[in-house]
Formats: C-alpha cells, structure tokens, sequence
C-alpha cells in the first residue's frame, strides 16, 4: 500500500514538474510566426499595412519583460497593513511575478526614526510580509518573493519632520 502510495505521489510530481517548461516550449514557437509575419508584409503590401503589425508584435514582447515601474509602498505611522491606495502596485507586481515565474523580488521593509531600532527591525518585517502575502493572492509564487526587514536604517530622507518620515516609512521591491 504505501509503494503504490509513493508511486502515485512520485508520477503526480513528474507531471507537476513537466508542465510548466512545455508552457515555456509553446510559448517560444508562438512568437516566431509573429516575428515572420512582419517581415512577408512589407514586401507584399504598401508601408502603412506593416506598422500595425509591428506594434501588434512589440506588444507581447514588452508585456512579458515590464516590470512595473513603482518601486515602493508607503505606509501610516506605526501600521503595518498595505493601504487601499497602494493595493493595485502590489497586485501588478504579483501579476508580474505571476507571468514571469523565473523573476524573483526581495522585499526591503522600513520605518522612521521614530521608536526603539527593535521595533521598528520587527514593524519593517511585519510590512514587508503583509506586502509578501498580498504578491501571493496576486499570483506570485513564495519562492519567488523574500523579505527584509532594515527598520530605520536606510532612510529615503534625513530630515526630522513628517514629511520625511513618511518617505522612510514604506517596503521597497528589489528585483533579483
């Protein structure tokens, strides 16, 4: 019973592990008839007939390798959830993540100066990972996603007003 149990266990793992590069086979094939089809209009039809063909084939290219482009999410004094208006950088950084399996991102949490450096160590780590779990209902996988936490160590800004600090309070995404 418990060889045909780790038998069933070991094909599941088989077929788990060679699905995804057989997305990755189809995918690349797809791309090179695009990349043809261009080339066979020009020659064919007059120059205004290629140029939307043209952007048709960027369009994939870009949307497979675009980051996005905000690197950061900014929080309250002393709150450690992702707000409403910074829930739609994390949700395209985990779409990303998500198209983009091979991609990785470390996660930089920090705070203000405010507050003992072992407070604000562990409410830099508290955002970084609330940041983490909204990438992962967006898609990303957690093996792709690690955090940090350096607290007030790495301030954006120096100065001593609340203006800065809440430059300094805030999860940076680092693509590895």
């Amino acid at each position: 019973m418990k060889k045909l149990i780790l038998s069933l266990v070991l094909a599941n793992l088989l077929v788990a592990c060679a699905s995804e590069p057989v997305k990755d086979e189809a995918q690349e094939p797809a791309a090179a008839p695009v990349a043809t089809e261009p080339a066979a209009a020009p020659a064919e039809t007059a120059a205004a007939a290629p140029a939307p063909v043209a952007t048709e084939a960027a369009a994939p290219v870009a949307e497979e390798v675009a980051m996005p482009t905000e690197g950061s999410v900014h929080f309250p004094f002393d709150v450690d959830a992702v707000q409403a208006e910074d829930r739609a950088i994390v949700q395209a950084h985990g779409k990303y993540l998500s198209e983009n399996r091979g991609s990785k991102v470390r996660l930089e949490g920090n705070a203000d100066e405010r507050g003992s450096s072992e407070y604000n160590l562990a409410l830099g780590q508290r955002r970084a990972n609330n940041v983490k779990k909204l990438l992962v209902l967006s898609g990303a996988r957690e093996s792709q996603v690690t955090t940090v936490s350096y607290g007030e160590e790495k301030p954006r800004a120096t100065g001593h007003d609340e203006a800065s600090w809440a430059q300094n309070r805030r999860v940076d995404f680092v693509g590895k």
